[in-house]
């Protein structure tokens, strides 16, 4: 492991502190050096950065940042846990969660994030817009909202695109962190309502941009099951009792219509089955009051 450097040490009294997580598999060279020289470009905070070779030993570390090597591949909210437990000593007061492949595409972005999180006191985390640098296009799934019509409109919202996230550090220590037995899919549903259990909100900044191909989540093999199982899971960790079974019909109804014509219906209900069979956790539900505030924010914990 590397000796932990703080990067950008000059002026770091009235500089905000931000930790930066980014995994890697070492499987996309010339996106993860794009990536970490964005971040590293970043004016106007004090980073401290480390990389996570999730199952491997990172080909690429920058002077200055810290690195794990995981001797397997734990997931990604895991390996995101220990990479943020990695950093914790230094107390920074906000923890970055950046994907390997996304791009920082302003030196004062992470700056403008922070921004918004002052003018937000109530929000635990801050998303900002995703677009492919190619097309431009922010794709729905990244609009953590019913309503993705206008990415560009700025607002609470009550999940969140995991891949690039600015969160309070003090808030998610509160909340223990990702759920990191997930290992892909719906971690950010179930730290999120932890989040608004809390009392907090999320805020997403449609104003602010950043990069991210925009790539198909069924991509990876275990796309179906996974996503199958974790909704079971989110929902048996942390909804009231008399929810789970609504949030699940919900659930079932739409991922018929969704994946009707994928062929993969199977492997979903498989996985539908595996979660039912337990696997998912402590059990901590969120209070009727969090449901109530989700649903005034435009998203019951039913869909």
């Amino acid at each position: 492991m590397k000796e932990q450097v703080k990067v950008g040490r000059e002026e770091s009294a009235t500089k905000r502190t931000v930790d930066v997580v980014v995994l890697t598999m070492n499987d996309r060279d010339e996106a993860f050096r794009t990536a970490m020289s964005s971040v590293l470009a970043q004016q106007g905070v004090d980073l401290r950065v480390v990389i996570v070779g999730n199952g491997v030993e990172s080909d690429y570390v920058p002077d200055g940042v810290q690195s794990v090597t995981l001797a397997v591949n734990t997931g990604i909210p895991e390996g995101r846990n220990i990479g943020a437990e990695a950093l914790a000593v230094g107390d920074a007061e906000f923890v970055l969660f950046f994907d390997n492949d996304a791009v920082l595409p302003d030196p004062r972005t992470l700056n403008e994030l922070i921004v918004e999180a002052d003018r937000h006191r109530d929000a635990a985390y801050v998303q900002p817009r995703i677009a492919d640098p190619a097309t431009g296009e922010t794709l729905g799934r990244w609009v953590p909202r019913l309503r993705t019509g206008d990415a560009r409109r700025s607002g609470v919202v009550t999940v969140m695109a995991e891949g690039i996230v600015l969160v309070r550090r003090a808030d998610y220590a509160a909340v223990g962190g990702w759920p990191g037995h997930f290992f892909l899919f719906h971690e950010g549903v179930d730290l999120a309502w932890r989040l608004w259990d809390l009392g907090r909100v999320g805020w997403y900044a449609g104003n602010i941009e950043v990069h991210h191909p925009a790539t198909n989540p069924a991509r990876h093999g275990p796309f179906y099951r996974m996503v199958a199982r974790n909704r079971v899971w989110v929902a048996r960790r942390r909804l009231p009792a008399s929810l789970v079974p609504v949030y699940l019909a919900t659930w079932v109804v739409i991922s018929l219509w969704r994946f009707r014509s994928s062929g993969n219906l199977r492997v979903w209900f498989r996985g539908f089955a595996e979660g039912l069979r337990g696997g998912q956790g402590e059990r901590r539900p969120m209070s009727w009051r969090t449901v109530w505030r989700l649903t005034r924010a435009g998203r019951p914990p039913i869909v």
